[in-house]
């Protein structure tokens, strides 16, 4: 799948200029998906890819919906260690999202595009914020696994790797291999 990202300064008409770029291929005959995060005139607000012309769709990030779903998922999915820990759930209509989802929704969204979950596309587009701002989002997964390979040396690694060793010497559930 081409990916094209469109980003520039704020206010310049990135909008605008991906929804032209995607008009334009699907015009060539390429499945089309544009992907944005905020509001694209004349274009469904659906999270999902949803038809907008013969062979483009679009689907707007809701990062709200995704904060809360990700949180409840990550509750379940860490349930051992927070009932160890005596902790309450949190019920998805209580979350109110956090400073940086609407990034980090906008990296799990281009993550499912590259894992191909839309493969039925020639062509993604994505609108991004503007320049200052997608540059340093698009660097972030990098630094994180920076940080934790300084984080997490090979010992700890190793660890990993005898959890459920630990687990049965120690009495206690150990965290997920997912946690890690």
């Amino acid at each position: 799948m081409r990916t094209v990202l469109v980003t520039g300064l704020g206010g310049a008409g990135r909008s605008t200029v991906a929804a032209a770029t995607a008009l334009a291929s699907a015009a060539s005959g390429s499945r089309t998906l544009l992907v944005s995060a905020e509001a694209v005139p004349g274009f469904p607000a659906a999270p999902e890819p949803t038809r907008v012309a013969d062979d483009l769709d679009h689907a707007r990030i809701d990062s709200g919906e995704h904060f809360r779903a990700e949180l409840t998922e990550l509750q379940k999915r860490a349930s051992g260690v927070l009932d160890l820990l005596g902790a309450g759930r949190l019920d998805g209509e209580e979350l109110t999202e956090l400073p940086g989802s609407p990034q980090l929704a906008l990296l799990h969204t281009l993550r499912r595009a590259a894992e191909g979950d839309w493969s039925g596309y020639d062509t993604l587009v994505v609108d991004l914020p503007p320049l200052a701002e997608a540059l340093a989002l698009l660097a972030l997964p990098e630094q994180l696994r920076r940080y934790l390979r300084r984080l997490l040396p090979a010992e700890r690694q190793a660890a990993r790797a005898l959890r459920p060793v630990l687990a049965q010497l120690a009495g206690v559930p150990m965290p997920a291999q997912w946690l890690y």
